[in-house]
């Protein structure tokens, strides 16, 4: 895989960790292979991190839309992309967001 897509929320309670992993569980379930491969999720500095490895970040973040656009989490979503080995990410959403970073 070329990129990692990383859907990042802020968040620091249990029930925030609660919906991250129900978030992942979903995605697991639904994202096409051909689109990528849930690889995890990271909790803590105040922001939680779902990570996906895709040869196509964009229709990676489409299908991760469809699949948790109902979420009530979804609304406050960041989403941003980088090659393997690249610090540089590309900005999907929102589009008003100027800087992303994984703490």
């Amino acid at each position: 895989m070329k990129y990692i897509l990383v859907l990042q929320w802020s968040g620091s309670t249990e029930a925030d960790f609660d919906g991250l992993v129900a978030m992942e569980d979903l995605l697991l379930a639904e994202l096409p292979p051909a689109h990528g491969l849930v690889d995890g999720h990271d909790f803590g500095s105040g922001e939680m991190n779902i990570f996906v490895h895709t040869e196509l970040p964009v229709e990676a973040f489409a299908d991760a839309t469809s699949t948790l656009g109902s979420h009530s989490r979804w609304a406050d979503v960041r989403a941003a992309y980088r090659g393997i080995g690249s610090d540089d990410f590309v900005i999907l959403w929102p589009k008003t967001l100027e800087h992303f970073e994984v703490s």
